[in-house]
């Protein structure tokens, strides 16, 4: 696949994508290489492209970036970033593991990851299979959408009855009597059943794409595999939960979580979304490199300052995002930016919320940056 690339601009972070093709920034302060996968389309089971980007043409300060023409919308991507394995140091860089973008804005394959697939080769020996046919990738997505006449509801807290609710479990059961249980648009049909209680607001339980297979149990009984049913275990901030798409094409969730925020506003009611930046999927030191561990594990998380292969546990997770890192800082809310405007959300519940008050040893700040800014 001949594709013509140019050196692209380092700022916005994330895939911008326009009518002539795609400019990809990330951030990454210790890589030493960074390679680009592209696939085309965004199911096939082998990269259609690899690109070693030049790290003198292709790197400005700690961000690396490139201009691919001629791809568009329905295209997936990935990356692989070589660096220094170092886990004493904090560093974890492992040119093996599928990263996925912390800016993607769609995924395909989440429910076929597989964490022994993206284990790091530093606490590891092993050589695992191939990890690309078994882990997921972003997917660059058009963002036209035809929000008609869309008008926030606007309504006073005086006045608002919230409805928490959890996208999957309000109507997977048959009980539901709908025809698409389970999905953004079956929720939809429940919209009768919501102004008939009078409710003035969803607030939904995590939607931003995250991994069924954080914890790998079986039923006692059936010994069937048990997965992540809450969603309290994210690994792409900006992406909608593609299982909760009817359509099975990649990003077709995006189309599909806004068709449901449209029609409830048409109906009256606002969209809170419980949000969780205070940790991720990747677990602790034992966990699998998805994302952010791949790309700056001393700056995504905040690290044992006592022992830096470790992680600082304030989520019960594993690890915790260190969130007042002027990077990580610039994700979240660029992440609940995208949410308020480009997605017509109407507010956030913050799951624990406390870590986005701590600095980089996680000690409590007095005027957290994070949050002074979200306020």
């Amino acid at each position: 696949m001949h594709l013509h690339i140019t050196q692209g601009r380092p700022l916005p972070l994330g895939p911008r994508l326009d009518e002539h093709g795609c400019n990809f920034a990330l951030f990454s302060r210790n890589a030493a290489g960074v390679t680009l996968l592209l696939f085309t389309p965004a199911e096939a089971p082998e990269p259609t492209a690899i690109i070693v980007l030049d790290p003198v043409l292709h790197r400005t300060g700690d961000v690396w970036h490139l201009y691919v023409h001629g791809i568009a919308a329905g295209t997936g991507y990935a990356y692989r970033v070589e660096g220094p394995c170092s886990p004493a140091e904090g560093m974890r860089f492992d040119p093996r593991p599928v990263l996925v973008d912390p800016w993607a804005q769609a995924l395909h394959g989440v429910p076929d990851w597989d964490f022994a697939a993206a284990r790091c080769a530093c606490d590891s020996a092993e050589t695992p299979a191939d990890p690309i046919p078994r882990t997921a990738r972003g997917v660059l997505i058009d963002q036209t959408f035809d929000w008609a006449d869309d008008r926030r509801p606007r309504r006073p807290w005086s006045e608002t009855i919230l409805y928490e609710t959890h996208v999957r479990g309000l109507t997977r059961h048959p009980s539901s009597q709908v025809d698409h249980p389970g999905t953004y648009l079956g929720l939809i049909e429940k919209i009768p059943y919501l102004r008939e209680l009078g409710i003035t607001a969803v607030e939904l339980l995590p939607v931003q794409s995250f991994s069924p297979n954080e914890l790998l149990r079986h039923n006692p009984i059936t010994g069937e595999p048990l997965h992540n049913y809450w969603g309290y275990s994210p690994v792409a901030f900006f992406a909608p939960h593609a299982p909760y798409a009817v359509s099975p094409a990649p990003g077709a969730a995006d189309a599909e979580f806004k068709t449901m925020v449209r029609a409830l506003h048409a109906a009256g009611i606002e969209v809170i979304l419980d949000v969780v930046f205070n940790h991720s999927a990747e677990g602790d030191e034992t966990g699998p490199t998805l994302s952010f561990r791949g790309f700056e594990n001393g700056i995504y998380y905040l690290l044992d300052p006592g022992d830096r292969r470790r992680y600082l546990n304030f989520s019960g997770c594993g690890n915790t995002v260190n969130c007042n890192h002027p990077v990580v800082r610039d994700l979240i809310l660029d992440c609940v930016r995208y949410w308020a405007t480009e997605m017509r959300v109407d507010g956030f519940r913050f799951d624990l919320a406390s870590v986005l008050g701590r600095d980089g040893a996680g000690n409590i700040l007095t005027n957290p940056p994070l949050l002074e800014h979200i306020a």
